[in-house]
């Protein structure tokens, strides 16, 4: 740039200095401005500025009028609209009095830069096709037009992809093909696949009623032959065929709108009276409007099938019993229904803000700051009694999702089974007790053959696999209950080291690979050190039962972020991931568990209840084939 002239009608003194003092004079422009449309168009002609900026409402005269007139005057100068409330209408109509573009305020400084660029390029070349045309005014005249087609068409193209409305854009692309053509007359005809009839979706100097009850079948007629060949006609009065249309015109152009390899439409344009001949370089003009009105038309239907298919799913998951949370990954909210609204109490619009302002619940927000792709469960119990399961999703690209089930009938109707199972176990400790009192003496009664003591030693197998599952019962049952309340700060190093003295005897008979890794000073745990030392002796014991011989179990225990975490790993079969989110519930086996390895299916339990009465979690992560990791995070003591 060399120092341009740029003239800024601006009736706002704060907007007018900033647009000259702060963008246009830092980049090298020359600048005057007035606060009226009328002062603008006095000055043109003296200053003769290679842009004016003008914003639409001014005093005396607007933006669009000043542009008129100016048009009128001073073709040569090219004009940028500036407006703070943009509609589809003021598009239409800043392109129509000629402007060469349009700026929405507020607006950065490189837009304007760019958009003042563009428009002095613009006059530039105007100013240069001037010149030449003084010396062939032939050439010149062909050149310009040119330019204003390309410009136009670059206009049409922005409309097309900055307007939804797609009566605003076809509207707009039959406007534009009207006048690059110079024909009297435009339409977009589309086919209606039920009737076989094309109808007028979009004119331009047509009658109104005539358009709206517009229809022509696509037998015997040139539109016709466009949708079915796919190729565009031209015909005028030198044509060797008669024109068969459904009013009569001196000539005429039918080019198709084709979306995806299919011909939905023709656009065509007309003259009723002789006068300029419309020619091959007018068919070139018209494909490319074609072009733009089939994007416009297929942008549209996506459009309306996106919005159909959002709607629903807003429906579906509005509508849901079910709690549904999603956020992005900085956890700011991007979709939060009603039942969740409900539960949380959250009032207000909180999309696009952080969870932490909408939902002050630290389990949840625990739950959703927790790192890791997989997949996490937890259960959490709302102020007035009721008990959701909180199942929390990864998604690629998105960030991740929370589902919230309603379990409180569920776990009232396990704490009824558990009473009931606790006082029938209770009960069946005597009964037990006895019969294996019977069996001692059956053998001081005389003597017994085989099969006999084969039966007896049957009996009390069973009988104390029973008794087992009845002890484990109520060992469950006092987890479960809270009558454990001994705690003490407790050395979990020293506890891990205790169950590993226990088990060493098995690991050594199956000959399986015990490795331990304790960090060194691990903080304390307030806790019941019997209670601890059994769910790490559980998860050992599983782990040795289901590693086959010469596999490896791997004790590990480290500090991070004021937690004890135990991950107790194994070189067994793995568990099916159907049955994961199962495994700790009471009674419940892999179904790929071996017959000849016994249990209760009650283990985990225990463990579960063990670890969340010290306010600790437990999950596993495994690989059918590649064994299985049991983690248990325990906070530490902060007595």
């Amino acid at each position: 740039m060399s120092g341009e002239l740029i003239l800024i009608a601006e009736d706002n003194g704060d907007i007018r200095r900033s647009i000259e003092e702060a963008i246009l004079k830092p980049a090298g422009y020359s600048v005057h401005s007035v606060g009226d449309g009328m002062s603008a168009l006095a000055l043109v002609g003296e200053l003769q500025p290679d842009l004016v900026l003008t914003d639409y409402r001014m005093p005396n005269i607007n933006g669009l009028e000043l542009i008129k007139k100016l048009q009128h005057d001073f073709p040569e100068v090219p004009v940028i609209l500036m407006t703070s409330d943009v509609s589809s209408q003021l598009v239409l109509d800043s392109m129509r009095a000629g402007a060469v573009d349009f700026l929405t305020k507020p607006f950065e400084a490189e837009h304007l830069l760019s958009a003042v660029g563009r428009a002095i390029k613009r006059g530039r070349r105007l100013q240069d096709l001037q010149r030449v045309g003084e010396k062939a005014h032939g050439d010149a005249k062909s050149l310009a037009r040119r330019l204003y087609e390309l410009e136009t068409l670059a206009l049409v193209g922005r409309t097309v992809t900055a307007l939804l409305d797609i009566d605003t854009v076809l509207t707009t692309v039959v406007e534009a093909a009207v006048k690059l053509t110079g024909a009297e007359e435009g339409s977009l005809l589309l086919l209606d696949e039920e009737s076989g009839e094309l109808y007028m979706r979009a004119s331009q100097n047509f009658d109104e009623d005539f358009a709206s009850t517009f229809r022509l079948h696509v037998r015997d007629s040139l539109a016709g032959q466009v949708m079915a060949m796919g190729k565009p006609i031209l015909v005028d009065e030198r044509s060797p065929q008669k024109i068969k249309t459904a009013y009569l015109v001196h000539s005429l152009i039918y080019v198709p709108l084709q979306v995806r390899g299919k011909t939905i439409g023709v656009l065509g344009v007309d003259n009723r009276k002789a006068g300029r001949a419309l020619c091959q370089d007018d068919v070139t003009v018209m494909m490319a409007m074609a072009d733009y009105a089939a994007i416009a038309i297929e942008n549209a239907q996506l459009y309306n099938r996106t919005e159909a298919e959002r709607s629903k799913l807003e429906t579906i998951l509005t509508q849901t019993e079910n709690g549904v949370i999603v956020v992005d990954h900085e956890n700011r909210l991007l979709l939060i229904n009603y039942a969740a609204r409900e539960a949380f109490n959250v009032n207000g619009d909180f999309i696009g803000r952080s969870v932490v302002e909408a939902i002050d619940e630290p389990l949840l927000l625990e739950l959703l700051r927790s790192p890791g792709p997989s997949p996490r469960r937890e259960e959490i119990t709302l102020s007035d009694g009721r008990v959701f399961n909180l199942h929390r999703t990864p998604i690629r690209g998105v960030g991740q999702s929370v589902l919230m089930y309603d379990i409180t009938h569920l776990k009232k109707l396990d704490r009824i089974k558990s009473e009931f199972v606790t006082t029938v176990s209770h009960d069946l400790r005597s009964p037990l007790t006895a019969i294996l009192g019977y069996i001692e003496l059956v053998d001081q009664e005389g003597p017994l053959t085989d099969q006999q003591r084969e039966f007896v030693h049957r009996v009390r197998l069973s009988v104390e696999q029973i008794s087992r599952l009845v002890a484990d019962l109520l060992d469950l049952g006092r987890i479960e209950a809270g009558l454990d309340t001994r705690k003490e700060d407790t050395p979990i190093s020293v506890l891990a080291r205790y169950a590993l003295q226990g088990l060493a005897s098995t690991a050594k008979v199956k000959k399986i690979t015990l490795q331990v890794d304790l960090q060194e000073k691990l903080s304390l745990v307030h806790g019941d050190p019997i209670r601890l030392r059994q769910v790490i002796a559980n998860l050992l014991e599983n782990a040795l039962k289901y590693t086959p011989p010469g596999g490896r179990v791997v004790l590990d225990a480290h500090e991070e972020d004021n937690q004890i975490i135990i991950c107790i790993s194994d070189t067994g079969p793995g568990i099916p991931p159907a049955d994961q989110p199962y495994l700790f519930d009471k009674f419940f086996r892999a179904s790929n568990v071996p017959e000849e390895a016994r249990g209760t299916g009650l283990g985990l339990s225990i463990v579960k209840s063990i670890v969340e009465q010290h306010d600790g979690r437990i999950w596993v992560e495994s690989e059918l084939g590649k064994g299985a990791t049991f983690t248990v995070v325990l906070p530490v003591s902060n007595k």
